[in-house]
């Protein structure tokens, strides 16, 4: 999930920033010693999944696992922009990559390194900001099944956040496994507001009451700075409008 550069909505995301150099060095270390995967990502769609090796506070530079042989190792190294994600737990870390370069260390031995980040990003769903739309008609996400391309599923949006997404899956509908990826998904939240984004299903649960069919929770992936902007812009929308309706109703 690239993370904006416009300073308004970088402060949006003050809730989940760690800027605290010693929380920062706390999460990367234990980030290397249960040695979790990191995806450094691209704008541009390229990935490359790793470790992180070693963090040198004193030189301010994290070192990651390379394989020198690996293909999506130079598209990675060829992009400007770069982030990294990993996951703790249930906790999303993501931080910008910034001076990522591939170096030699003898032996055979290779690393990617990068600064050591001034500020890092936790996403933990349960606290993060859900809105539900507003609009008459409901929002809806179009994709092909992960098992079955050939159909295509149109569910509704049940709730959406700066990470995540909430849909509605019929009973009569192909079952989605939790675990699956959805490439290419459209996500229409109103007229002016059209995404793309990879879908993570990271969990599937029984709607409250009588409604029929599940809720599957998805992690977004993969959405350019343009998607994430736009869908920071309808959440602030929704939210205002949202504390309106509650001061009118006062």
């Amino acid at each position: 999930m690239p993370l904006p550069s416009e300073p308004e909505a970088r402060a949006s995301l003050d809730d989940f920033r760690v800027s605290e150099p010693f929380e920062i060095l706390t999460l990367l270390r234990r980030m290397a010693e249960l040695r979790v995967l990191v995806t450094i990502a691209t704008p541009g769609g390229a990935s490359y999944t790793t470790s992180v090796w070693e963090v040198d506070r004193a030189k301010g530079v994290v070192r990651f696992s390379a394989d020198r042989n690996d293909p999506q190792l130079e598209r990675v190294l060829d992009a400007d922009d770069a982030v990294a994600v990993s996951y703790l737990d249930s906790i999303k870390i993501q931080f910008d990559v910034d001076g990522l370069v591939h170096v030699h260390a003898g032996g055979g031995i290779s690393a990617l390194n990068c600064s050591f980040p001034h500020e890092m990003f936790r996403f933990q769903r349960r606290n993060s900001y859900r809105v539900r739309p507003l609009m008459t008609t409901p929002p809806h996400a179009c994709f092909g099944h992960p098992a079955a391309p050939d159909i295509r599923l149109e569910l509704r949006v049940i709730d959406v956040s700066i990470g995540g997404i909430a849909l509605f899956l019929p009973p009569d509908a192909l079952a989605l496994e939790p675990g699956s990826t959805i490439n290419d998904a459209v996500i229409d939240l109103d007229a002016e507001t059209q995404l793309r984004a990879t879908l993570r299903v990271a969990h599937i649960t029984s709607m409250n009451g009588d409604a029929q069919g599940v809720r599957i929770g998805c992690e977004m992936e993969s959405m350019s700075g343009e998607s994430l902007r736009m869908l920071q812009r309808f959440i602030d929308q929704t939210q205002k409008r949202r504390r309106m309706m509650a001061v009118d109703g006062s």
